[in-house]
């Protein structure tokens, strides 16, 4: 069996710039719950003086959320995030998970199990009375979590679902559309098996490309969580990339991207779910666009995490959703008077180094008053289910977040913010603290510019009768 490879550590001189990037040292003021004291306990486990079943090891390494903010202020280039993966898969083959993540990890490797708990979640959001019940205690913010996953309500009764670009779509059979593999369903086109979206197809993108070849095309990574609780979130992927010149097509087959495993460790698991989507979605688009920054760093990591070609091939093609718009300006939409505050979730600006990209493409819609709050690069505490399993941690880590929110004078309107859990873990830390701040994925605050600027259009009802969105 290969020795843990724990090289990426090697770097390390002890320096201490990592203890106030990290989150949960600020929270709790603990050496051993920073870097720098993860690395000495990684380092003895690596040599045999801490067994993998000592209680305090567990319990600090267990405490990392994993933010990787420790990397960026390194000096030295430490690689911090391979280290505490090592460490995670050496302790997952010789201990046994707590019961409740053993069951939500295996609840998010089967679909047949995550899409109905989440169709039943969608359900009672939709009855209102998560918002309703919503409150700092662990109930009330489980609640106010799933209440934040709901779509921001958008003051024009067409809230719309996916753009359709059917100019693409309607060139002769022997057109461009006639090279997408089987599996791949231009966009609008029905999706066998798929759970249905937040609405029927509704708009179209006005001035997309006329011909199918004429646009690059992007493949949405679906996930799980954002097929389900965030399905408008996809809806506004589509159109605005639309508007932006590109054709977006809908593949197959798709699963979890194992991102969850992974970071419990659970390699063999998070490795046969990136086969499954390497399978799927090779040579499927030239881009494949993610707007779940969690899910779009370990797609771009699949090269590493399964080192193959085909993985490699696929991680390069990988993008955020912000980082396509941007390369196109994004189009300016309509004006938005709105104060928004950016809030950088931790596996895109640390793990994917993206940074430029979601500011710009807030930057381009007219009226938008961007603000970078002092507490922007710092975790929110969601981590995956890390909140799930620590609640108390990322409570207080989060709580960090929530302070700085409300000693911003004016408030922001809209806290933007480019993962669901991060969605979810702030939206939940602002319904506790009383604050009345939404919190939105950038590309809606886009989609509802490119709304109320008229970038979409309703397509003609059959039979010269109208038609009503039913968003």
């Amino acid at each position: 069996m290969t020795s843990p490879d724990y090289s990426s550590l090697d770097p390390c001189v002890h320096c201490g710039f990592c203890l106030p990037a990290c989150p949960t040292y600020l929270a709790t003021g603990d050496e051993a719950d920073s870097p720098r004291g993860r690395i000495v306990l990684m380092r003895a486990l690596e040599r045999g003086e801490i067994g993998p079943t000592d209680a305090a090891l567990l319990q600090h390494l267990d405490a990392c959320l994993g933010c990787v903010g420790c990397e960026p202020v390194c000096p030295s280039g430490v690689g911090y995030g391979r280290g505490i993966q090592t460490a995670r898969e050496q302790l997952f083959g010789t201990r046994r998970l707590p019961p409740l993540a053993t069951a939500v990890l295996a609840v998010f490797r089967r679909d047949w199990l995550w899409r109905p708990a989440f169709t039943l979640a969608r359900w009672l959001r939709a009855t209102g009375l998560p918002a309703t019940f919503a409150s700092g205690g662990r109930a009330g913010f489980g609640m106010g979590m799933l209440a934040a996953s709901a779509p921001a309500p958008s003051p024009k009764p067409n809230a719309g679902a996916p753009a359709l670009l059917r100019s693409a779509l309607a060139g002769s059979a022997g057109g461009a559309a006639t090279s997408v593999p089987p599996s791949v369903h231009t966009h609008g086109a029905p999706r066998p098996g798929a759970a249905p979206t937040s609405a029927a197809p509704a708009d179209t993108a006005v001035g997309a490309p006329a011909t199918a070849s004429a646009a690059p095309t992007v493949a949405l990574f679906r996930g799980c969580v954002m097929d389900t609780l965030f399905a408008h979130v996809h809806d506004a992927t589509r159109r605005t990339l639309e508007v932006n010149g590109y054709r977006v097509v809908e593949v197959e087959r798709q699963v979890c991207c194992g991102a969850l495993h992974e970071h419990a460790g659970d390699r063999a698991a998070a490795e046969a779910l990136a086969r499954q989507n390497v399978e799927a979605l090779t040579d499927s688009a030239d881009w494949i666009v993610v707007n779940s920054a969690g899910c779009g760093a370990l797609l771009k990591a699949y090269g590493h995490l399964l080192d193959t070609d085909a993985a490699a091939a696929l991680a390069a093609k990988v993008r955020d959703v912000s980082e396509l718009l941007a390369e196109r300006g994004p189009h300016p939409g309509g004006e938005l008077s709105l104060e928004v505050a950016y809030d950088a979730p931790c596996h895109l600006q640390h793990a994917q180094r993206v940074h430029a990209a979601p500011l710009a493409v807030l930057e381009a819609i007219p009226g938008v008053r961007l603000r970078i709050l002092p507490s922007s690069d710092k975790c929110c505490g969601s981590a995956g289910i890390y909140s799930v399993l620590r609640p108390a941690m990322a409570r207080a880590v989060l709580d960090l977040k929530i302070e700085s929110f409300a000693a911003a004078t004016p408030h922001p309107d809209v806290v933007a913010t480019g993962n669901p859990g991060c969605l979810m873990q702030i939206g939940a830390g602002l319904r506790a603290a009383g604050l009345p701040i939404r919190v939105m994925h950038p590309v809606e605050i886009l989609d509802e510019s490119y709304r109320r600027g008229g970038l979409y259009r309703e397509p003609a009802a059959a039979g010269g009768s109208g038609s009503g969105g039913n968003g």
